[in-house]
């Protein structure tokens, strides 16, 4: 029972949308209704306000690994099943996705799937950051390269994880991110993706 609720807690944490909250703080337009109306931090900064883009990075980003912490901290006392914490990752990331409180909604996932990685290993989180940050840097196209680290994340996953469940949930997360980037793919193959800073 326990390990139930901790995921149902961690689905919740990530139903909490940033880019809709930091929009009402800010006085902006819902996310969902401009731009890609994708709610995360590349379409609030759509609105040339940089400070609630930030926010809604960081807020993302911040959920993720805010429920792999709690699992990690409290899990052991609360004496939930060894799979809990592969499972709150994944609830996490699929209330992001999915979120309760927005009609479910919800962002592309980038921010959340990077604030679960640094949760369960900063190692894997900095070797995913690496590649997405070199490709945005050379390409300075940020889909391709949020695909590009998705594609890669499984492989550092079981690379610094082993062969473990925590790992195996990067294969759903990386499929989950190439689905949720599906009109950018399109974009990408006839020449029409927005490039950073445009």
């Amino acid at each position: 029972m326990a390990s139930w609720l901790f995921v149902l807690a961690a689905y919740l944490i990530g139903s909490v949308s940033f880019a809709v909250v930091v929009s009402k703080l800010f006085a902006l337009p819902d996310p969902h209704s401009y731009g890609s109306g994708n709610p995360g931090a590349t379409n609030v900064l759509r609105t040339g306000n940089k400070a609630a883009a930030a926010l809604t990075l960081l807020g993302d980003g911040a959920k993720g690994w805010l429920a792999v912490f709690l699992a990690q901290q409290f899990g052991a006392q609360a004496q939930v099943e060894p799979w809990t914490l592969a499972a709150v990752a994944l609830a996490v990331f699929l209330g992001h996705l999915f979120p309760v409180f927005h009609k479910f909604q919800g962002g592309k996932g980038v921010a959340t799937a990077a604030g679960i990685m640094l949760g369960l290993n900063l190692w894997l989180a900095a070797a995913t950051f690496g590649v997405w940050f070199v490709i945005a840097v050379i390409l300075k196209i940020s889909s391709l390269a949020a695909l590009t680290a998705a594609l890669v994340a499984p492989v550092f996953a079981f690379w610094f994880l082993g062969n473990d469940l925590r790992a195996w949930i990067f294969i759903p997360i990386a499929a989950l991110l190439v689905w949720r980037h599906k009109s950018n793919i399109q974009k990408l193959l006839q020449g029409k993706e927005s490039s950073i800073g445009r």
